[in-house]
């Protein structure tokens, strides 16, 4: 009788492990309607992979950028984000980047699928470097694409445009393009 019930127990132990190794497909969209963009929300992220080029310098950079946002409208947010950056240019010394510049970001009702969005982001802000002791005015604009893995988490893909201008006395500046990776995480009110 013991090996009986030693042998059932070892069966259902086995059949039950089985059960529980079954690997489902990861999630890789939600259909999540307009929630995470509503009025008194909040949004944490930032791009975390941005690549530009300077059409001025011939110099190719590497920045991430976290941020934290408020919904003030539906589908319109307020909020400020971190410039960190590294620059590579030829034959010069390489440069370190810093800088803080509040933001809007409008996401666009037309665009709306069951699990994305397209917004226009754009920003006004200072930043300085490890090279020279000037502060710079940043403007940016770029336009990008939130895919929602979840209901509150959205994978997101940039392409701007950046003007930078470190002496406001002289006409010169810096401009260039540069595409972004990263991520955005809405969090929702309490209502």
């Amino acid at each position: 009788m013991k090996k009986f019930i030693l042998t059932v127990c070892l069966g259902l132990g086995i059949v039950l492990g089985a059960n529980a190794q079954r690997v489902g497909t990861p999630q890789s969209s939600a259909d999540v309607g307009l929630a995470p963009l509503e009025q008194g929300n909040w949004l944490v992220g930032g791009s975390l992979a941005g690549i530009g080029y300077s059409f001025e310098g011939k110099a190719f950079n590497l920045g991430v950028q976290p941020s934290a946002g408020y919904f003030i409208k539906d589908g319109l947010a307020v909020g400020a984000e971190a410039l960190l950056s590294f620059t590579a240019v030829k034959d010069m010394d390489n440069e370190w980047g810093y800088g803080i510049a509040p933001f809007v970001r409008y996401y666009f009702p037309g665009t709306a699928s069951a699990t994305g969005r397209f917004f226009g982001h754009g920003n006004v802000g200072i930043a300085g470097s490890s090279v020279g002791s000037d502060v710079a005015l940043n403007l940016g604009a770029k336009l990008g694409y939130a895919h929602f893995v979840t209901q509150s988490v959205a994978l997101e893909a940039t392409v701007g445009y950046n003007y930078n201008k470190a002496n406001i006395n002289t006409s010169g500046g810096a401009s260039g393009l540069g595409v972004g990776l990263g991520f955005q995480i809405y969090l929702p009110s309490k209502k």
